[in-house]
């Protein structure tokens, strides 16, 4: 890229649309995973006795769903974050690159 073009782009409302809105999102799919994880973690800590509580007759225990929660909620927010950044942030991403191009 040309000096001038990357001014451009940097110029463009669009762009910083881009840059504000892709910021906003992830912090907040962060801000869940966080949620999740620490959540886990402290009740862990705080409360063994709860994950340990049996689940029917078996051997498995409370732990077993609540940590494949976890794991599970991790790719469904990478997915939402996947799908959003295909369709909005691509979407936003051309429209940038088309005006710096004119």
């Amino acid at each position: 890229m040309h000096d001038s073009m990357i001014e451009r782009v940097q110029n463009n409302p669009k762009f910083h649309a881009l840059v504000a809105t892709r910021s906003k999102f992830s912090w907040i799919l962060t801000i869940a995973m966080l949620v999740i994880y620490y959540g886990f973690i402290l009740l862990i800590a705080f409360s063994p006795a709860t994950l340990g509580t049996p689940i029917g007759n078996g051997v498995t225990t409370l732990g077993i769903p609540v940590g494949i929660f976890v794991i599970v909620s991790a790719f469904i927010l990478t997915g939402i974050y996947v799908r959003r950044a295909n369709t909005e942030f691509d979407q936003l991403t051309r429209e940038v690159v088309e005006d710096a191009k004119k």
